[in-house]
C-alpha cells in the first residue's frame, strides 16, 4: 500500500450532479484537505436542484469549506435524472469551467454509477479534462452499486463524525429517505477503513483510473 501526500494539491474541482452528492462521496476528504492546508482552492458546481436544494448545496458547502479558500461554489439548473438528454449544454458546461479553472485535483462521480446523472458527468469530466488528476466517488444507494475502489482516503473519528453531522444539518429535505442517516454514512466509511487498515478506523474511497507517478 502506498501513501500519497496532498500537499502538492492546491486547486481542488468538485463536481457533483445532486446537491448532496459531493458531501456524501468525498466530504470527509474535503475537509481533510482544507484541515491540511487552508491555502487549498475550491471551485464547487452542483449541476441540479430546485430552489430549496440549492440553497441547501450552497449552505453545505460554505460548512464544509470553512477555512479554506473558495473560488466558486455554483449551483445549475439542469433537469435532474435527464442529464443524458442535455449532454450538450452540460458539455457547454464543462468547457466554460475548463476555461476560468485549472485543477490539479478534479472529484466527480464513479463512472460504473448506476444513476444516469452521475455517470454523464463523470464521462464529462475525463472528456474535459484530460490531463489532469480525477479521483471517482462512490455514493450508497438502493442499487448495490458499490465496487472495489483502489484510492483510500484515512479519516479521523472526528472528521467522519463531522462529514455525518453536517449532511443531516443541512440537506433536511432529504430526511425522509430511508438511506439517508448518519450511521448509514458512518458505516460506509468504517468499512472502507477496515478496508485499507486506518489507523483511525474511518476512509472514504476511490475509485483512481489513471495515475502517472
Amino acid at each position: 500500500m502506498v501513501n500519497f501526500n496532498p500537499k502538492g494539491i492546491r486547486r481542488v474541482l468538485c463536481l457533483g450532479a445532486h446537491s448532496d452528492d459531493i458531501e456524501i462521496g468525498c466530504g470527509g476528504t474535503i475537509l481533510n484537505l482544507v484541515n491540511a492546508n487552508p491555502t487549498t482552492e475550491f471551485y464547487w458546481v452542483v449541476f441540479s436542484g430546485d430552489s430549496a436544494r440549492r440553497i441547501e448545496a450552497r449552505n453545505s458547502a460554505k460548512a464544509f469549506l470553512q477555512g479554506g479558500r473558495v473560488k466558486q461554489v455554483r449551483t445549475e439548473r439542469f433537469r435532474e435524472s435527464y442529464f443524458p438528454s442535455q449532454w450538450a449544454a452540460i458539455k457547454d458546461r464543462f468547457e466554460l469551467i475548463r476555461g476560468v479553472f485549472d485543477p490539479d485535483l478534479v472529484l466527480t462521480h464513479y463512472r460504473d454509477d448506476r444513476h444516469q446523472d452521475h455517470r454523464v458527468l463523470s464521462d464529462l469530466a475525463w472528456n474535459t479534462f484530460r490531463d489532469h488528476l480525477i479521483l471517482e466517488y462512490e455514493i450508497l444507494k438502493y442499487d448495490g452499486d458499490l465496487d472495489v475502489p483502489n484510492v483510500y482516503v484515512p479519516l479521523s473519528k472526528d472528521v467522519a463524525e463531522m462529514k455525518a453531522s453536517l449532511l443531516m444539518k443541512h440537506f433536511r429535505s432529504q430526511s425522509r429517505k430511508h438511506w439517508f442517516t448518519a450511521d448509514a454514512f458512518l458505516s460506509l466509511m468504517r468499512i472502507r477503513g477496515i478496508e485499507c487498515t486506518a489507523k483511525s478506523k474511518f476512509a472514504e474511497a476511490f475509485y483512481g483510473r489513471k495515475l502517472v507517478f
